[in-house]
């Protein structure tokens, strides 16, 4: 079983801006409560970014903080662009579901203007938040399976 770790939890107030790390942040179908995101999309309820994926963009010179790519959840350790639609993740306490791999990047997208690439449309994932609960930084990503 594939294990990584949660880095951070970010939220915004608005659609379309950079995500903010908190805390904790509850997870419900639905999405992240308290995210501008929730309730909005029931395929892209939660959005996923590998640490290690960021650490592409950073090699072009650019400094980057977690939720520079709008994703709900930072993590460490598991190959998100490799999970097939179908995945079942165990987040912390809650239980997630891999419904799209990767999104069009929209038209003002900074980063991708500084360095002509991006990896959230290629490397991002979303879930389905099949079982609610509290995720924080440092709890542990287990993969399930399909």
């Amino acid at each position: 079983m594939e294990k990584g770790k949660v880095l951070s939890l970010n939220i915004s107030d608005r659609t379309g801006v950079v995500k903010h790390p908190v805390d904790a942040a509850e997870v419900t179908p639905g999405g992240v409560k308290e995210d501008a995101h929730f309730g909005l999309s029931d395929i892209k309820e939660v959005s996923l970014l590998a640490d290690e994926s960021v650490d592409k963009m950073r090699a072009h010179g650019l400094t980057l903080k977690a939720g520079a790519f709008a994703e709900n959840i930072t993590t460490s350790g598991v190959d998100l662009k490799s999970l097939p639609v179908g995945t079942r993740l165990s987040i912390g306490d809650s239980l997630h579901e891999v419904s799209q791999i990767g999104k069009e990047c929209h038209q003002g997208c900074s980063i991708k203007q500084q360095t002509g690439t991006c990896v959230m449309p290629t490397e991002g994932i979303f879930t389905k938040v099949i079982q609610g609960g509290t995720i924080r930084p440092g709890d542990e990503i287990t993969v399930l399976a399909e």
